[in-house]
């Protein structure tokens, strides 16, 4: 009976560092996806920025320099 109860605390024990583990890992995924969303936003607004830049210069309709027409 002894030997159960100890291997029972053991697989406890165990289990408690696999789910601090693992809680650790969520924490740091997290981190992660939130840097990426801030990347993203980020970068989605200079495409935006340079996109209006484009239409305000004219520059989509303009030929290129080497285009004999």
């Amino acid at each position: 009976m002894e030997n159960r109860i100890e291997r029972l605390e053991s697989l406890v024990a165990l289990q408690d560092r696999s789910m601090e583990k693992l809680s650790d890992r969520l924490f740091e995924q997290q981190q992660q996806i939130t840097d990426l969303e801030k990347l993203v936003r980020r970068l989605a607004g200079k495409v935006r920025e340079i996109d209006a830049d484009m239409e305000h210069s004219g520059g989509l309709d303009v030929p290129p320099p080497h285009y004999n027409g």
